[in-house]
Formats: structure tokens, sequence, C-alpha cells
């Protein structure tokens, strides 16, 4: 199976460059002959520190602020709310980058530019390529230039804490180079703590912002190495190692000794043994699970390496010529988790907006957490491609944001409890964010974020794990009780709210976003009071838990779960996105949210609840009818809803449009411009048309596009512990193993056929296919 990104050029933009990291420390790396960037990022390098927005108007309004939404004066609701309700400051953290590192492998030119446009650059260049190998998550470039054959390897080492690169030749003596760090007009100061070191210093900006401390060192093989003014010289050389560590005051520890202290470990153990500790690392996670979408190949291609990545989208975009649809699928579902692991670890902050990697010191929103499905979505692959241990940054944060949200919710609502709006940042900021009616007052974030702490313990069963996290998860069940009001119907909703992002338009003309009782509020509602009910059941069996709290929430929680408004039927046959059934007024709109149940949650399916499920497919025929999916991300959604509502070649056929119409040079995701959700949204897409959990059950082939008649899934993760490996020919399951984690009762269906249901022991595995028939 095809596992890289291939390119026959280097880049000429951020966009066509190829990223690497390892959760904390990240790169964006062009591959340039004459001159190679690296575009940094350390996760935890911010501008600004953590401070309290709440605004101290926010509480004696709340009030009138649900009387207006009530009555129906939505325009005086709306003022009063961007008044009395946003923050202030309006803004929390945004993430900034820690600076480049340059190799200029001419140092006597004089270019324009850190992808050398001016420079003598590849010209003259012969055999180049670049490529990322997912496999063993290595970035090279070989090329060869005056008879000499170069080579450029680098890989960015979570075991080691470091960026490490080697760059060698065929001839003696022929590396030559100068290493400097740049940061444009937010320049560190640099030094040199020894004759192979350079060191850039700083601060991510603004009051109580982070110090940073970046440092590159070099070993050569023959050849001089010396220090001079701000670069680092390397002539002569047989070959070159270039270590580069960074820190932040974020985390413990002087930024400076920390650097040192990684350098000196990595130059300890050689360039051989940092690579193989590196790709044992990452194998032990990208080679938990795999995907063959199409025939198997033996051994090698006759035909060579494929074409160019880059060249393989062009042909997809391209009205004629023969499409490798499914290879290039497989590779965006690799390049996916590839993304995950590099950009979310144990210990490391989750993958935010642009996942690791941003070069703008003012990005687009922040490069924040946007927690109103775009953080959430960053996480949708994790559990199912066995990359659990990738979702726990996210926890991390949530459990951050704890405190914070406890004293906004008794600050501004008066309530009890745990309560997020709409982003959040490194620090767990809970306020309101930004003045934008559509999405600045929605309360839900925390309750949202609770839902992944569930999912978590359903697919590893791990109590330690829940006994730890399930004091969040009550909290934000605690905030919802009290913020509960009766509406004018007399059920119990949100107010106020909003309907994230989307606009309605009310009876005689007036449009509005706040509201009360949106149906994606009460489908979260739900769907955490249910899970919070689970998690005590699970903990009241263990000895020794101690995050119940005073008193079970069990029976309080579907007491009030039973007063919430019901999905309801509008009259156009789709589900209601409010509580009133308003027309809308960008029918297109990228956010879908009244089709939460249906994905990521499954109170919505095929089975379970027919009506509604007939109901969804018609809101999603309408979006996309009036030109919804327009981003990459609501794309990569789109193609999940597909799959859940069993319509494989129309998931099928939004992948391609993902990969088409949203999809970068180097496969990131284009919102426009790059947002990392929509290819963690992909990925999750691909495996949801061929495996699923919904209802208790297992689904085998749930949505198995007519595009994808033959392939194999090893190593999938689904509910209660188990393990998945199977394969399909001509559409139908061939080969069925599964594996049981925690044992007990597995239920499993395949494609529309009958359930089976069968014991399991822990531990062991077994092949059902037959009593499949």
């Amino acid at each position: 199976m095809e596992t890289a990104l291939r390119y026959d050029r280097p880049a000429r933009e951020w966009n066509e460059a190829l990223p690497i990291g390892n959760g904390v420390l990240g790169a964006m790396v062009s591959g340039g002959v004459g001159l190679e960037r690296w575009q940094l990022n350390e996760d935890s390098l911010w501008y600004g520190g953590p401070r309290e927005r709440t605004n101290p108007d926010a509480r004696s309004q709340l009030g009138e602020l649900r009387r207006l939404i009530f009555a129906g004066k939505i325009a005086e609701a709306e003022r009063l709310a961007m008044l009395a309700f946003a923050g202030v400051p309006e803004h929390p953290s945004h993430y900034v980058p820690l600076g480049d590192l340059i190799l200029d492998f001419e140092p006597d030119a004089r270019g324009d530019g850190v992808y050398g446009s001016a420079r003598r650059g590849d010209a003259g260049t012969e055999g180049y390529l670049r490529k990322l190998d997912l496999a063993e998550a290595l970035h090279s470039v070989v090329y060869r230039r005056d008879g000499v054959e170069y080579l450029r390897e680098c890989f960015a080492s979570a075991p080691d804490r470091a960026i490490v690169a080697r760059v060698s030749a065929d001839r003696p003596g022929a590396i030559n180079f100068s290493l400097s760090f740049g940061r444009g007009r937010y320049a560190g100061s640099l030094s040199h703590p020894d004759a192979r070191t350079l060191r850039m210093t700083g601060s991510g900006g603004g009051e109580g912002g982070v110090a940073f401390s970046a440092m590159a060192r070099v070993l050569a093989v023959g050849g001089a190495v010396a220090a001079l003014g701000e670069t680092i010289l390397v002539e002569g050389a047989d070959e070159a190692v270039v270590v580069l560590a960074a820190a932040t005051s974020y985390r413990p520890g002087d930024p400076d000794e920390r650097c040192l202290a990684a350098l000196g470990a990595a130059m300890s153990l050689g360039y051989g043994r940092l690579r193989e500790r590196h790709v044992d690392d990452y194998r032990s996670l990208f080679g938990r699970m795999s995907l063959r979408l199409g025939p198997e190949t033996a051994g090698d291609d006759e035909a060579g390496p494929p074409p160019a990545t880059d060249a393989r989208l062009a042909k997809l975009r391209s009205a004629g010529g023969e499409r490798d649809e499914a290879s290039l699928a497989q590779l965006y579902f690799d390049f996916g988790r590839y993304l995950l692991i590099s950009s979310s670890r144990p210990g490391s902050l989750p993958a935010n907006l642009q996942g690791l990697w941003n070069e703008d010191f003012l990005p687009p929103w922040g490069s924040k957490y946007t927690i109103n499905i775009n953080a959430e979505m960053n996480y949708w692959p994790a559990e199912a491609c066995g990359l659990g241990d990738c979702h726990l940054p996210l926890f991390d944060l949530t459990e951050r944001m704890l405190p914070n949200g406890k004293r906004v919710a008794r600050e501004m609502y008066g309530c009890g409890g745990f309560v997020a709006h709409h982003n959040t940042d490194l620090w767990g900021d809970c306020d309101p964010v930004d003045r934008w009616v559509p999405a600045t007052l929605w309360p839900m974030g925390a309750a949202w974020l609770s839902l992944h702490i569930w999912q978590h313990f359903e697919y590893s069963g791990s109590l330690a794990f829940l006994n730890r996290y399930y004091p969040v998860m009550r909290e934000a069940a605690l905030f919802i009780l009290d913020f509960l009001v009766p509406g004018p119907g007399g059920r119990l909703v949100t107010c106020p709210s909003v309907s994230p992002e989307n606009t309605y338009v009310l009876h005689g003309g007036e449009r509005g976003c706040v509201c009360y009782g949106a149906a994606m509020d009460n489908q979260i509602i739900r769907a955490l009071f249910k899970a919070c009910a689970a998690a005590e059941r699970a903990l009241d069996s263990d000895p020794g838990a101690k995050a119940l709290g005073p008193g079970f929430l069990g029976e309080r929680l579907a007491a009030t779960a039973a007063l919430l408004p019901e999905d309801r039927i509008g009259a156009t046959g789709g589900l209601m996105e409010w509580a009133e059934d308003y027309e809308e007024a960008e029918p297109g709109h990228r956010h879908i949210s009244q089709l939460f149940a249906l994905y990521p949650d499954d109170a919505i399916s095929l089975r379970g609840s027919p009506e509604l499920a007939r109901a969804a497919r018609t809101t999603l025929d309408r979006r996309l009818e009036r030109g919804g999916g327009h981003t990459g991300w609501s794309k990569a959604w789109i193609i999940n809803l597909r799959a859940r509502l069993g319509q494989g070649d129309e998931a099928w056929a939004e992948l391609l449009g993902l990969l088409r119409d949203s999809t970068l040079p180097n496969l990131l995701d284009t919102h426009p411009p790059f947002q990392i959700d929509g290819n963690f949204g992909g990925a999750s897409g691909i495996l949801e048309m061929l495996l699923q959990c919904v209802g208790g059950e297992i689904l085998v082939l749930p949505a198995l596009p007519r595009a994808l008649s033959e392939g194999e899934v090893r190593g999938a993760r689904a509910k209660g512990g188990f393990e998945l490996d199977f394969q399909w020919k001509i559409g139908r399951l061939t080969r069925l193993r599964v594996r049981s984690g925690l044992g007990g009762t597995c239920r499993l269906r395949v494609g529309g056929g009958a359930p089976i249901a069968f014991e399991t022991r822990a531990g062991e595995a077994c092949e059902p296919i037959a009593a499949l028939g």
C-alpha cells in the first residue's frame, strides 16, 4: 500500500510544505534545494496570559434577556446580549508561531524570500523527490546537482522531544550551509551558548504571555562548524546532523535548561539511534490499524511509484482521464491518522484549529479551540482508529477548563456546575468569545466536550479513567440542570442560546440568531444526561470509585430529560433547527446543527428512529441543494452523516468533493483558509462507511459505496473494547475476526442483515462470519 506523499519539486508556499510534529513541537518543511525553511510551532506559545473576562453585567441582565427572547423581541435581545454578555475584553489568547529555522545551501546568494524565489533554486537539479513517509513519519528530500546526490531526512521525535535532521551527500566534503533563525518583525534575541549551538529567546507577546527558548545544534562529520554573527556555518562536511529543541514557560522548568537538556540527550544518542527511537514510537501508534481500499497488490508495482500527490489531486479535479480515487482516499485516511499522532500526544495540548501548524502571528480565528464543532471534529477518528492515547490532551484541556467554567457559570448565570461557550484557549478560558451574535452566546461547549470523555470510556472500559474525569461530566450536567428554564410551551429550554452560527427569519421578515431551546442544545443535553447516568452505574460497581460526588444524579437527569423538547419535523419534512419552524436566512449554511443526534451522536438512527432519520435525510438534501457543504469541515461532517444514513454512494461522492474542492496540494484541508478539522472529519467519514457503532450494535459495511467493491480493515476499534479485522470482495464480507479486550456480549450486524449476539472473553478472538451467513 502506498503510504507516502510525493512531490517532484520544492514547496513554493506554505500550503505546499509538509507537516512534521511530535505533539508539542512542529514544523512545516519546504524541501527547498538552495534554501530549506522549517516554519516552527511550539504548542504552548500563545499571545497573552490567562485572564477573567466575565462581563460584570451579565447576571443582573439575564432575566431581562430571557424576557425579550421569549417575547420575540429579538433585535432588542441581541443588542442587550452583545452589551451585557460578551466577554470583556472579547478575545482570549491566540496561538502564534515560534519562527523559522533556515538552512541556506547558497550562503553567497542574494534571495528575496524564505522560499528562495530569486536564488538559483532548483535550477540544474535532477531527480528531485520530496516525500513524507506516513508509515514511519519521515520527511526526505533527494536530488542531484553538479554531479552530487544530496539527501536530507528529518523527523519530529516524541521520545526525544526534538526535531532532528541529517544532511548528507555521496561525495565527501560536499555539505556546505548556514543555519539561522528568523521571526520577522517579532524577532527574538539571538545568541550562541557554544560554537555549535544557536539560541533564540523571546515571548509570545501580550500581558502574561509565555516566554520561549529555541535552540539548534549542529554536529558535522568532517569539515568545520563555526558560529558567526547570528548564524552557524558548516563548511566542507561529509554529513551534518541538526537537532532543534524548544520550550516555553507554560510548562514547569526553565525553558533554556530544558532545551539544553534535550539537545544534550539527543546528541549523545546519535542520529541512527534517534531515528530508530522515533520510528519505533510512531509505529506503535500508526501500526495499530490499517486500511486497504481496492484489490491487494503483491510486490513492487511494475509501473513504478505513484505520480506526485499534487498531480493526483489535479487528475481528480479534471473532467477526464484515469483517476485513482480509492488509493487517494486511502492515502488521505492515513494522512489523517498521521496528523493526529503528530499534533496530539499525551502531555501535549490538543490539536487546535490548525492542528499544530500555524505561520501567522494573527491567525484566522486565533487558531484557538473552536468547541461548537471544530475541536470535537479533530477527535472523531481517534477511538475507532485505535488512537485513544491521542485523545487524552482534549480531556486534560477540558479538566483545565473546569475551575474557570464553574466561576463563569456562577458569575454570568447564577448557576452551579461548569459552562463553556464556543471557544477556549490553552488557559481553559470559558467566557463568551467575540462579539458575533450567531456564535458568541452558546453555552453548550462544556457539555459537548464532556461527551468525549464518555466516548473514550465506551471504547476503553477504563474505570480508572472514568473515575478521574467523571467529575467534569457531572459539573457540566449540573450547570444544565440549573440553567434550564420553562419555555413558552412549558418545556424546559436553554435560554439564551444560538444554533451555532446560523440565522433564522421571523414570520415578519426580521432576522435573528439568539434563541431558546435550539435542537442541538436539546440533543447534546439528552446525550450528556444519558452518559452521566451510565457513568454513575459503572462507577457504582467499582469499589475504588471516588468520583460520584454527593449523591447520584441519575433520577434527576432522567426526569429533566423527559421535560426537554423532542426532535420535531417541520413543514419542509426536515428536522426543525429551532424551537419554532423558522425559515433559514441561509438555507445552504455550513453548520447542520440539528443533525448532531445523527452524527456524532446516535440518538437518531435508521433502525431506532426511522421517521426522524428520513427527516434528517431531507434536511441534508435541502442543505446541499442550496449550496451547503462549501467548506472543508462541513463536507467532512456530511460524509459522516451520509454514512449514518446508509448512503454509501452519496458519502463517497462527498469525499471526492472534499478531495477535489477543499484539499490543498499538501493534502491539508481548507475552509478556506487552512483548517485541520476537515482532515480528521474526512478520515472519520471514510471509516464510518465501513464500520459504525450505533444503538449498542457494531455495524460492519453499513454504507459501502459501489466504488469500493474490495478492501480490508485491520485493527479498527469498536465500543465495548472490541477490535475488528475484516475483508470484503465484490461488496460482500469474506472475512471477519473480532478480538475482545474486555469480554462481554458482542452485538454485530453486517450490511443490512440480521443482528447476531455472542459472548466473548477478554483477550480472546473469534470469527463469527459463519453465524452471519
